[in-house]
């Protein structure tokens, strides 16, 4: 299993220009293979990201001297990035989806980030050593233990990270002995358990929204490239920073309690970018964040030994009564309780779905690896398919080591 773990650097000011250099350096290569390569594919040819690479390391001493300065991984992993991007891009448009064309990368809009090779690098306690500055402070140690493959470090607003990707000899953990559980999610509770705890999420961004235009606007009229624009700029990424902090706080406590203290956790296969294309919801839904609570979800159940269940997004959670498998064919958004016309139970929406989730795992399940959380899943090819008279077929997936 790999994992990363991202740590706040404490560089000292000289360490700061060189942070700033080497991610200049990595978005200028960058910049540099992408107009080549789309220069060598309007006359036909086939550019490859090996050959751009080797051509580069010819000529840069000459064009580019103030390269030399720099260590190699500045500009030497760009073009793995520039091949990758490509990659995914035809592979896009190959299944016949929409995809976007690698494009540049503009100063003060992309991220700042470079990579280090594992070689060039050592984590000791509360300090790593990278290559041409030596010996940098890190705000706590490592939390994992096991081989580095990596390191990227990047800057968000004022601050430096490094996020150290470690490759961990992990064995099977024993499951947890909590109950399978079913977890409904939503927009004005974010997530409703089958045991009937319901939990608010913070929404930080609706509640920084006033704040955000303000500092948008105050921005705006800063003259550019002017030192007090520089300050605005910097001032609304902190802000910035600070929504994401608390979401990303919120989202790490909620699946870890999830993820140990349940055996199985069930949710359902959300068309978050679908719902997404709804202006009206577009911003509740991404300061929801569905899918990192899934992404999470899926490499801590494995961590801790738990199973993850995905329901097939066509599954009737919310009109299936829970107590006699009654099904409504209509309900609005707007009714939050209902009456089964065939046992009389009157139902909360949220927590019906929930218990539906919960109670969908007992049929048959596909075990499928996930290549996002890179938590090593195993895969299989058996499916049931369950359906009703006259209904949409139904399918469970489940996530397991």
């Amino acid at each position: 299993m790999t994992l990363a773990h991202r740590i706040q650097l404490d560089p000292t000011t000289k360490q700061r220009e060189y942070f700033a250099r080497a991610a200049g350096c990595s978005r200028f290569v960058y910049n540099w293979a992408l107009n080549e390569w789309n220069a060598q594919h309007e006359i036909g040819g086939k550019p490859k990201a090996t050959e751009l690479k080797r051509y580069f390391n010819s000529i840069y001493k000459e064009q580019f001297p103030w390269m030399v300065r720099l260590h190699r991984d500045a500009h030497s992993q760009p073009f793995a990035n520039l091949q990758s991007a490509f990659r995914n891009y035809f592979d896009a448009i190959k299944k016949g989806g929409k995809a976007q064309r690698p494009t540049f990368k503009k100063k003060g809009k992309a991220r700042d980030a470079f990579y280090v090779a594992n070689d060039k690098m050592a984590v000791a306690g509360k300090s790593v050593r990278l290559p041409v500055i030596g010996a940098v402070r890190l705000r706590e140690e490592l939390r994992f233990s096991g081989k580095i493959m990596s390191a990227t470090v990047s800057r968000t607003a004022d601050r430096w990270f490094i996020s150290i990707m470690v490759e961990m000899a992990h064995a099977a953990p024993d499951m947890p002995a909590g109950d399978p559980i079913g977890v409904d999610l939503g927009l004005t509770t974010f997530a409703t358990l089958s045991t009937g705890e319901k939990i608010d999420a913070p929404k930080p961004l609706k509640r920084a929204q006033r704040k955000l235009r303000r500092l948008g606007r105050w921005l705006s009229r800063k003259k550019l490239k002017s030192a007090n624009r520089h300050k605005a700029a910097m001032k609304l990424a902190r802000q910035h920073r600070k929504v994401a902090n608390v979401r990303a706080d919120f989202l790490h406590k909620l699946t870890t309690r999830l993820a140990k203290g349940h055996s199985e956790i069930c949710i359902e296969d959300l068309n978050v970018s679908g719902m997404s294309k709804n202006h009206a919801l577009a911003g509740a839904i991404s300061d929801a964040s569905w899918g990192e609570f899934r992404r999470q979800l899926a490499y801590k159940t494995a961590l801790y030994g738990s199973h993850l269940t995905v329901c097939d997004r066509w599954f009737p959670s919310s009109k299936l009564c829970s107590v006699c498998g009654d099904k409504t064919d209509w309900m609005p958004l707007s009714m939050r309780e209902w009456a089964c016309r065939g046992c009389g139970t009157i139902h909360d929406r949220d927590v019906n779905a929930a218990v539906n989730l919960k109670q969908n795992r007992a049929g048959s399940v596909q075990i499928y690896a996930c290549g996002d959380c890179g938590a090593g899943l195993l895969a299989t090819a058996s499916e049931t398919v369950v359906a009703e008279a006259g209904t949409k077929p139904e399918r469970s997936l489940a996530l397991t080591t």
